[in-house]
């Protein structure tokens, strides 16, 4: 029996080894899948930075340009403002030389001409930034005739869009 007893011994510890082998092994490929995990995860958090960070870049290089955009935009519009104003003063001197200077047509005529010079140089001097703060600042002193007045603008573009039809 003593035979029998060494060779189940010698099973039981080449089952063993095995066993132990194998544990090791699962134990190593385990630690190996965690590192590969971590390192994995490291890499994506490393992708996901840069990503952000370009996203952030191109925002802020879309800001920037459509910023500079609007400034150029609004730098014409203040132009062309005060080229309108130009305009009505150079309307206003027109006034004066063609028409009659003295009677009830002379005092209209003056009348006129003096409207047009003060708008001309209203525009030139507020440009329309200045005109867009005046407007905002009516509106908030009078604010219920503001609206009624968008009220009825309201109702004539749309009378104007629907009788078209």
């Amino acid at each position: 029996m003593s035979t029998a007893s060494n060779i189940g011994q010698q099973a039981r510890d080449k089952t063993k080894d095995a066993a132990t082998s194998a544990a090791n092994a699962t134990k190593s490929a385990a630690e190996s899948a965690k590192d590969t995990v971590h390192t994995a995860v490291d890499k994506a958090g490393d992708m996901a930075s840069k990503a952000y960070n370009a996203a952030g870049d191109a925002a802020s290089r879309a800001y920037n340009t459509a910023s500079e955009y609007a400034n150029r935009v609004g730098e014409k519009a203040d132009d062309a403002t005060a080229s309108v104003g130009g305009g009505l003063k150079s309307a206003a001197n027109t006034v004066r030389q063609n028409t009659p200077h003295e009677g009830m047509l002379g005092s209209a005529s003056e009348q006129v001409a003096s409207t047009l010079e003060s708008a001309g140089s209203y525009l030139q001097d507020k440009g329309l930034s200045g005109i867009g703060d005046d407007l905002t600042g009516l509106i908030r002193r009078y604010p219920v005739p503001a609206v009624l007045i968008g009220v009825g603008l309201g109702f004539l573009i749309a009378s104007a869009g629907s009788s078209r039809r």
